[in-house]
């Protein structure tokens, strides 16, 4: 049984989308994370060097998000899966890419894609 360490509402502005203004002027992403990871040892030794460094990561998937356009968010969520899978303490990681302001002719609040990879595999 693994641990949950979990970091919502990470705001990232990217490039990424079908349209070519969306990759001209850009827009905001909003990243969900929740990772899988044992916290014994951390708990026990109360060393960050025992866990995954949460502040660290933050900045990898900012730079993941904001980096080379792509034209799917199915693509973005996996390249921040796979910045997150780096870490081999991660065992398995929920990645939700937000995208709330996405060309979309009708009002809507958000669209939002979930994937969940594991250390390993590309399922939990």
């Amino acid at each position: 049984m693994t641990d949950e360490l979990t970091i919502t509402g990470i705001e990232c502005y990217g490039h990424h989308g079908v349209f070519d203004f969306e990759k001209r002027d850009g827009q905001v992403f909003v990243i969900d994370l929740t990772l899988g990871v044992d916290t014994l040892l951390a708990a026990a030794s109360d060393d960050l060097q025992d866990t995954v460094d949460y502040g660290s990561l933050v900045g990898a998937v900012r730079a993941a998000v904001e980096r080379d356009p792509v034209d799917l968010i199915e693509t973005l969520a996996q390249r921040i899966a796979d910045v997150c899978l780096l870490d081999s303490r991660v065992e398995w990681v929920r990645v939700t890419v937000h995208k709330p302001d996405a060309p979309i002719e009708a009002t809507f609040s958000d669209v939002a894609l979930t994937i969940t990879r594991a250390n390993g595999g590309r399922d939990k």
